[in-house]
């Protein structure tokens, strides 16, 4: 059965429009491509109980949950304590994590910079390598840094972990209008119906109006599909199909 994944951006930065997420973006785009399906994306403040409450719904309703944010040695950093009330467990110090730290600052190691040794008791530590930092994983439950960089670097890391059958897509690029379109789309759904169709109007590219979405785990099934929809559409509204 196909994974299913929630994912939890954890910031006040986010909330208030100081910062532009890129990670949901990002990792949706990543797991739909290991045959994951992103069921859930929340936005919460950096503030322990909303954490605890959203990683408590998530992770029994999803596969995988992914956190991004709220890890490091500041005092809005509280992602590690939220994973832990969620789980009711304690926070500690993972001893591995201590070594890294001890060996990375040696004499100027401080309490701030120990914080970031900090886990939910039971975690493992997991895609340590090339990366100096492992992510640490709670359950079903991966907690990952806000800076993108970084965020990205820790889930290449961990990738493979999450693939699957993958989610294959085709694009249909028209002339003509959702009203006009709609028909169509519908006659190709009841001859397919497990096919995954989306319509995206476009109100500013002078080549097309509707950008049209197919997907499917299964290519066969995929390529009957769009074969059908292009048998409905004029062929004079078809602009390009990739």
């Amino acid at each position: 059965m196909p994974k299913t994944a929630g994912i939890v951006l954890i910031g006040n930065e986010i909330l208030s429009g100081k910062i532009a997420d890129a990670n949901a973006a990002y990792l949706c785009r990543e797991l739909r491509q290991l045959g994951v399906d992103v069921r859930r994306i929340s936005v919460i403040p950096d503030e322990v109980e909303p954490i605890a409450r959203e990683v408590a719904a998530q992770s029994p309703d999803h596969d995988v949950v992914f956190t991004s944010g709220g890890v490091g040695p500041t005092h809005d950093d509280v992602t590690i304590e939220g994973v832990a009330r969620a789980m009711g467990v304690r926070v500690v110090r993972h001893p591995r994590l201590v070594a890294a730290l001890q060996s990375h600052y040696h004499d100027r190691l401080n309490d701030a910079h120990l914080k970031m040794a900090e886990t939910p008791e039971g975690a493992e530590l997991v895609g340590g390598e090339p990366l100096r930092f492992p992510t640490i994983l709670m359950r079903n439950v991966y907690i990952l840094p806000g800076v993108p960089e970084i965020f990205r670097q820790k889930f290449e890391a961990i990738r493979e972990r999450f693939r699957g059958a993958p989610i294959h897509l085709r694009n249909v690029f028209v002339s003509i209008g959702e009203g006009t379109l709609a028909e169509h789309l519908n006659g190709v759904l009841a001859d397919f119906p497990v096919l995954l169709l989306g319509s995206y109007p476009e109100f500013s590219n002078p080549e097309y109006k509707v950008k049209v979405t197919l997907e499917s785990r299964d290519p066969g099934y995929l390529e009957k599909a769009l074969a059908e929809l292009l048998r409905r559409l004029p062929a004079v509204a078809v602009v390009k199909v990739t």
